[in-house]
């Protein structure tokens, strides 16, 4: 088995050297251990928003790192590019959609500012270790991820629902669930919600507005957790005129440990 086959064995650095010559694949599973990140580059006269938006509702949206205008670096991972360095990108105008790339170079301004926000791929190490199973990983897909109907806080010109990823937990694990990664306040922390979708306002948990469905087994339980792809609902529902996001489920690897971000 090559390094590649098996991703979970790669240093982050070399992962991140394979998205920028073009590999383009969800990064759950990646460089075992190392923290991803969201992402949202906005033209500095939204950063402030953006930066409140995130203070008012951090579970969903826990800001690791800030940008200087223009800068692609990251603290997170000295030397990489925050333009390049993700498997994909999302390009948005108006809150519209207006198309995915690989190398985000060419349509990164000057002032842009970028947010890289907590991701609870980071937690599935603490889950895995406690021998919690995740569904997805052991599928081979990306998360699921859902808009829910419930409203986040709204800050200066953003507001818009909260999203959320789902893993199907047995249930007699839900508990452990919890406890994992409740200590990782800084990467979404404990579930938003266990059990029926619907509470949630989610109709069919098969067809998961961002993602992957991966298949349940006997006696699993939907669990819910506040996802960093929530300030991509504040695009759609604010319509900035400008944004750049990762793809959702495609993040930064970065080089600081899962570890550093658990509260013992």
């Amino acid at each position: 088995m090559t390094t590649f086959e098996n991703p979970a064995t790669l240093a982050p650095s070399a992962a991140r050297a394979l998205f920028r010559a073009g590999t383009e694949r969800p990064t759950t599973g990646w460089a075992a251990g190392y923290t991803q990140t969201n992402l949202i580059a906005v033209p500095q006269d939204w950063a402030e928003d953006v930066r409140l938006f995130c203070v008012r509702n951090p579970q969903a949206c826990p800001v690791l790192d800030v940008s200087a205008p223009g800068d692609p670096a990251t603290r997170l991972a000295p030397g990489a590019d925050l333009r390049t360095d993700l498997p994909r990108y999302r390009i948005w105008h108006n809150g519209v959609l207006t198309g995915e790339v690989t190398d985000a170079t060419g349509l990164w301004r000057s002032d842009m500012v970028a947010f890289s926000i907590g991701c609870s791929f980071t937690f599935e190490t603490a889950l895995r270790a406690g021998g919690v199973p995740l569904r997805h990983v052991d599928q081979g897909r990306n998360v699921a991820m859902y808009v829910t109907n419930r409203p986040c806080e709204p800050a200066g010109r953003l507001h818009g629902p909260m999203v959320v990823s789902m893993r199907q937990i047995p249930a007699a694990r839900v508990a452990d669930a919890v406890r994992l990664t409740a200590a990782m306040p800084e990467v979404h922390g404990a579930p938003v919600h266990v059990g029926d979708p619907a509470k949630l306002g989610i109709t069919d948990l098969q067809r998961p507005d961002f993602g992957e469905y991966a298949l349940p087994e006997p006696g699993d339980v939907p669990v819910f957790w506040a996802c960093g792809v929530t300030p991509q609902a504040a695009l759609m529902a604010s319509r900035p005129p400008f944004a750049i996001t990762h793809a959702p489920g495609y993040m930064l690897v970065t080089d600081k440990l899962d570890s550093d971000y658990r509260v013992d």
